[in-house]
């Protein structure tokens, strides 16, 4: 049985009468909306992200980030969302858009591959993860470098070692370019072109196309 996720949304403020409201709701436009990371989905991490932002008159997310989370891709994912129901919001004529609205969006998982998966297992695969996050900056500068011809050449052999280590292999990478792919249909370019930007600055042609096509 594969794993299976669902999102819990709780609000602060903004089921009160007079409040912002999101055209079908929040919860609706979350849940078909989400993208749940690679990483986080294949070490089985649930966890909350605390996400706070503003709304002005026009129901656009300005001032958006994260006031708390594990500080791993499902920050990211989470920030992505809310940034993408921008422009779909409701907002009272007295509202005041100064107000910090805060969203917690809690990750969950469920399935056999799942289950029995301890904090404890949880908590070390969010460590590996921001360990290797300065290893991953290595590899994307090294070919960022390429691109520029200022790149060490005879780091690059370290570098694809580095890559195999990390766990970036073309099935990695194609996962990565189905996440943008996604993105895509969504209307998301910026976060489509980031993913395949990734792929890019792993020294992998497999997404060129794609960024020429929409990432000029």
């Amino acid at each position: 049985m594969g794993k299976m996720f669902g999102v819990m949304l709780l609000f602060f403020g903004l089921s009160v009468q007079g409040q912002p409201a999101l055209k079908g709701g929040l919860t609706a436009f979350i849940n078909s909306h989400i993208i749940y990371p690679a990483y986080s989905w294949q070490n089985c991490i649930q966890a909350k992200v605390n996400v706070s932002f503003k709304l002005n008159r026009k129901g656009e997310v300005y001032s958006s980030g994260i006031s708390e989370g594990p500080g791993i891709d499902l920050d990211r994912e989470a920030l992505r969302l809310i940034r993408l129901s921008s422009g779909k919001w409701t907002v009272p004529a007295a509202y005041d858009t100064t107000n910090v609205l805060i969203v917690p969006v809690n990750f969950t998982l469920t399935g056999n591959d799942c289950t029995g998966k301890s904090h404890a297992e949880m908590q070390k695969a969010i460590a590996v993860y921001k360990a290797n996050e300065g290893l991953t900056d290595a590899v994307t500068n090294f070919y960022r470098n390429k691109e520029k011809g200022q790149e060490n050449t005879g780091e690059e052999s370290r570098i694809i070692a580095l890559k195999k280590e990390l766990g970036y292999d073309e099935e990695f990478l194609r996962s990565k370019i189905g996440e943008g792919e996604k993105k895509l249909r969504q209307k998301d370019m910026a976060g489509a072109c980031e993913d395949f930007l990734f792929v890019k600055y792993m020294g992998s042609p497999l997404a060129d196309e794609l960024l020429k096509r929409y990432c000029k």
